[in-house]
């Protein structure tokens, strides 16, 4: 039996970003383990479909409303989830969205959004919840959803590798945090390979140059036709926090590649390399 099925066989999951992707694959893990699971996300009736799944699976599940990218929102809802229930024992900061685009054609508020929703999410996804957690006494598990692109580059997503690499540095601190006040809260880097979901998909696009469109479908495509099962990988994903890793993965030989390369990279200081990806995408 996995560690993961008496880890979180009960308790209190909050899952932001949860209406579709990787959120929504979590969320419904964490309903059929056991857990009642808060579902949060910005587009209520995405929200309320995933809840939907959730009980017609037998599971225990609500739906909020809730913009991360307003700290006060997150606030707002860390209080509603402690009155309410008292506990979280599962946070999981998944909020994201990818954004395609040169670097100075990318407009003002997409870049503002990139980074409120991705990153400043994440952060003040953490300053709400963890001194009530912390207040409750019990032991907590907080997945942070990094990404192999924390450890790369990628011409036309810089907006989203920044976050991620970000991301990542955010979580290897608070994760030294907990250990240096002795708390019982588990940090965990999500580290998402490719992974069949929509990030890519053209609605996704709003705000972004015209011209990126076709970079944004040649991700998609390869996405839907090359990326790991969704719900597999978000079952490894829940596996792994429940042994209390630090470093969580859906496709660790997709990580290490990317990890060596980030290694090289350092060790040489070279200049960075032109991921054959993105050659094929400007070529086409």
């Amino acid at each position: 039996m996995a560690l993961d099925k008496d880890v979180f066989a009960g308790g209190v999951a909050v899952v932001t970003g949860a209406g579709s992707g990787i959120g929504a694959g979590l969320a419904r893990r964490a309903g059929a383990l056991g857990m009642t699971v808060v579902v949060t996300d910005i587009n209520e009736a995405a929200a309320a479909e995933t809840v939907a799944a959730i009980k017609a699976a037998g599971g225990r599940a609500e739906a909020e409303k809730v913009d991360v990218s307003i700290p006060e929102e997150l606030d707002r809802m860390a209080e509603l989830v402690f009155a309410r229930h008292g506990e979280v024992r599962l946070l999981i900061n998944n909020a994201g969205i990818e954004t395609v685009g040169y670097t100075w054609e990318v407009p003002t508020a997409r870049w503002e959004a990139a980074l409120n929703i991705n990153l400043h999410g994440v952060i003040h996804g953490v300053r709400a919840f963890v001194p009530r957690i912390i207040a409750s006494g019990q032991e907590a598990w907080i997945g942070n959803l990094s990404s192999v692109g924390a450890f790369g580059q990628m011409p036309a997503q810089t907006a989203y590798i920044v976050t991620k690499h970000a991301v990542q540095a955010f979580s290897e601190c608070l994760y030294l945090e907990m250990e240096l006040k002795k708390l019982p809260i588990h940090v965990s880097a999500i580290i998402p390979g490719m992974m069949r979901t929509n990030i890519f998909n053209a609605e996704g696009g709003e705000g972004e140059p015209a011209n990126a469109s076709g970079h944004r479908r040649a991700m998609f495509e390869m996405m839907r036709d090359y990326g790991m099962d969704l719900d597999e990988g978000c079952r490894l994903f829940l596996e792994q926090m429940a042994e209390n890793r630090f470093w969580v993965h859906s496709q660790p030989e997709m990580s290490e590649q990317a990890l060596g390369g980030r290694i090289r990279f350092m060790q040489e200081q070279s200049p960075p390399v032109m991921p054959d990806i993105a050659r094929q995408i400007a070529a086409d």
